[in-house]
């Protein structure tokens, strides 16, 4: 069998497309959705991730502040920078991009963003949201993950789904959203010491791992979804997944590419979590 291709670029657009439509909805009644990012350092990749958020931005509807400062930039600068945004009503959203320069502590700062204002998802209450399934802001990268999964109208109720990888921002939360969807999850990670053996039984898997031809064609069930998060280059310098795409295509009921499939639905999926604060403080 050939695989369904899980389009995350042509799904991203329908999204976006719904967001437009929100945005101009929210205007409309004077509460334009704003997102300010913060950009630290001169990371070449950070550069690039910063652009496309705020441009995605602009393109619909929502305003977007973009601050950029030194990698000189005090910790107690930015701790203060963020607290003037917390307090900003015309800001829904905030986030810092990663990484930070060495002597900035990450956690530090991603826990003085306000919860009503973390689109990221990142900081500890947030997680605890998720955790009780209580309204808050999912990670943007496994909310799309979810979305990709829901693109293909298979129900996730009763399904086995295998997460590989257990991170923070991608792993432990997609599990938890797993969960949600009544899916019955196993995490399997570095030190799992069989991954084959889970893989085979799974109906869904999600790959997030950062290194490629993690998942084999031999290793998937046949008729399985496969979410490739992963983002790496081969020999020849293209990107390419954590999943071998060319054997797995052959075995899985659906898969994601990679670029093309994961990678649009994150900044869409912040752009989601930017409306849904703004609508909560329109809704007070």
């Amino acid at each position: 069998m050939t695989a369904q291709l899980i389009d995350g670029t042509a799904l991203s657009k329908q999204i976006r497309a719904e967001v437009a439509q929100r945005a101009a909805a929210l205007t409309a009644r004077g509460h334009k959705p704003g997102l300010a990012v913060i950009l630290v350092g001169e990371d070449p990749a950070s550069q690039v991730y910063v652009r496309n958020k705020v441009k995605a931005c602009e393109e619909h509807g929502l305003h977007s502040v973009l601050e950029k400062y030194d990698a000189t930039l005090s910790e107690a600068d930015l701790l203060a920078r963020i607290d003037a945004l917390n307090k900003d009503a015309s800001i829904h959203g905030i986030l810092v991009q990663m990484p930070l320069p060495k002597h900035i502590d990450p956690t530090k700062v991603i826990e003085a963003i306000a919860t009503t204002k973390d689109v990221d998802g990142y900081s500890v209450l947030s997680a605890g949201e998720l955790v009780a399934n209580l309204p808050g802001f999912r990670p943007c990268t496994p909310y799309g993950c979810m979305k990709l999964i829901e693109s293909t109208g298979v129900s996730l109720k009763g399904k086995h789904a295998v997460v590989i990888g257990r991170s923070n921002t991608v792993g432990k939360p997609m599990a938890l959203l797993l969960l949600q969807a009544n899916a019955t999850v196993t995490i399997c990670h570095s030190a799992t010491p069989d991954l084959a053996y889970h893989t085979r039984q799974a109906d869904v898997i999600v790959a997030a791992v950062g290194r490629r031809d993690t998942v084999t064609a031999g290793m998937v069930k046949p008729g399985a979804i496969v979410i490739d998060v992963g983002m790496n280059r081969n020999d020849e310098g293209k990107l390419c997944g954590d999943v071998d795409f060319a054997g797995v295509s052959q075995v899985a009921s659906a898969i994601t590419p990679v670029p093309g499939g994961v990678g649009p639905m994150t900044i869409t999926m912040l752009l989601v979590n930017t409306i849904e604060s703004a609508e909560r403080v329109a809704a007070k």
